[in-house]
């Protein structure tokens, strides 16, 4: 745990006690504050109490006495309309805030020197946390890494000099940070995600460019508009930005070129990596993200080979484009953290016959995005809420099959797949959907389809390998 002195002998209203609520009210008590918790869920307000806390509904508070509200990042802050909470701070004039900029006031009063390396962009985030992460660990260097990937960023060691901090930020996050200030930010990308939160794509994007504004050393992935946009935007401001692609070459930056990183430096062009071979940085995609992470490091000060070194172990991020074996020939990936269109065709633009299982809660304009690829489909197995609605898009563009589930579409999948001389096969999971009408996320998803995998195995006696 991180305690939080900042708030010492004042009064902090907190709502919202799931995961980083609940670490962010523990760590403000443990740093002296008086906290004043507050949760929709009675069960949840219990175990605030059986911590010690103090979980009272804030509407009935002395909001005059109040130093700061602390928000959970799932509670709205401005759209489709501020939470009440929000409100009633406001009409008092108290700040509204999150456990990132909880961390960053604390590193900044304790532990200024403490390199901070944040990560954004709609995709791709989770996969450059863990690759820079697993990077600095690799070079033996004392790291963690928490924040929206998963452990609260409060619940992390405590702050030291030479401890390096990898954290994930959504852009709900982000909104709850204002004085976020990392030694590298990293954004990845844009396409239009959460409008419901932010209300316009403009808004999106000026608050993921936070992250990067407030940064000492910006890395920016330039291949979309909207992010090549703000790299350009930065820079004119005198800002360093250190630009990264997928796929375009740089001036100034680290970028794919189809089997490897190129590093470029004032116009000077030297490769930096070769990625050939490396299943869990495949496709044009984790070449962003593998630019991304090296140039992060770079900028830390760690030398090209020892990067190259290290990208060679990196293990891959769970339920995404995981390869979990390879049975009969045919290869099974686990892609269901791939939640939206963009995100699946990273997966699909990596191999050339997919067996491929998609649906479950639709986003907005479903698969569409995707026609480009629907020659690569061998035959898709429908699963969930979107099933219907995706057949009809598919039709006459790949044959399907409505499955409803997991462990149906599995067995189908890898039957059909087992029966196909092509050299590169692959059944995969890449939902290109939200997975809350069957389970209750991606995580969970994709466990299922491990676990299906896995019955076929011991169905058939044999053992998969990956």
């Amino acid at each position: 745990m991180i305690p939080i002195t900042s708030f010492a002998g004042q009064t902090v209203a907190l709502f919202g006690l799931g995961g980083s609520g609940m670490s962010s009210a523990l760590a403000l008590k443990a740093g002296g504050a008086d906290v004043l918790a507050f949760d929709d869920s009675a069960a949840r307000n219990d175990a605030a109490r059986t911590q010690g806390l103090t979980a009272v509904d804030l509407s009935g508070i002395d909001w005059s006495s109040v130093s700061a509200l602390v928000l959970s990042p799932g509670v709205p802050l401005t759209h489709p309309e501020p939470h009440w909470t929000v409100q009633l701070a406001r009409n008092a004039g108290v700040e509204v805030i999150g456990d990132i900029e909880l961390f960053v006031r604390e590193r900044r009063r304790l532990c200024p020197d403490a390199p901070l390396i944040c990560i954004t962009g709609t995709n791709g985030k989770s996969t450059t946390t863990a690759l820079v992460t697993h990077l600095l660990a690799s070079l033996g260097l004392d790291v963690q890494m928490g924040g929206n990937i998963g452990t609260p960023v409060l619940d992390l060691q405590p702050l030291a000099p030479h401890r390096h901090y990898v954290v994930e930020c959504s852009s709900y996050q982000i909104d709850l940070a204002p004085s976020l200030d990392p030694t590298v930010g990293i954004h990845m990308n844009l396409s239009p995600d959460h409008l419901d939160r932010h209300g316009t794509m403009e808004n999106y994007a000026a608050i993921k460019q936070r992250l990067v504004a407030g940064s000492r050393s910006a890395v920016i992935g330039v291949d979309d508009p909207l992010s090549a946009a703000m790299a350009d935007r930065l820079a004119l401001a005198g800002r360093r930005v250190r630009r990264i692609s997928g796929h375009l070459p740089q001036p100034d930056g680290v970028y794919g070129d189809g089997s490897g990183l190129m590093m470029a430096d004032l116009g000077t062009q030297t490769r930096l990596a070769d990625l050939t071979g490396i299943d869990a940085l495949r496709g044009r995609h984790n070449a962003q993200n593998a630019a991304a992470a090296a140039a992060a490091l770079l900028e830390l000060g760690q030398s090209p080979e020892r990067i190259a070194a290290a990208l060679k172990t990196f293990p891959g991020l769970r339920h995404r484009m995981q390869v979990i074996a390879r049975r009969n020939g045919v290869l099974f990936v686990n892609d269901s953290k791939a939640t939206n269109a963009d995100a699946a065709a990273w997966a699909l633009a990596s191999y050339k016959r997919i067996y491929w299982i998609v649906g479950g809660k639709p986003k907005t304009g479903g698969i569409e995005p995707l026609a480009e690829f629907f020659p690569r489909i061998a035959r898709a197995y429908l699963i969930g809420e979107a099933a219907e609605a995706f057949a009809e898009t598919l039709a006459g563009k790949a044959q399907v099959e409505i499955c409803g589930t997991m462990d149906v579409a599995v067995a189908r999948a890898a039957e059909d797949a087992a029966h196909d001389p092509s050299p590169e096969k692959v059944v995969m999971l890449s939902p290109a959907c939200a997975s809350f009408d069957q389970y209750p996320n991606f995580e969970v998803r994709g466990d299922a389809f491990v676990a299906a995998v896995e019955a076929l195995d011991r169905a058939s006696g044999t053992e998969g390998n990956a």
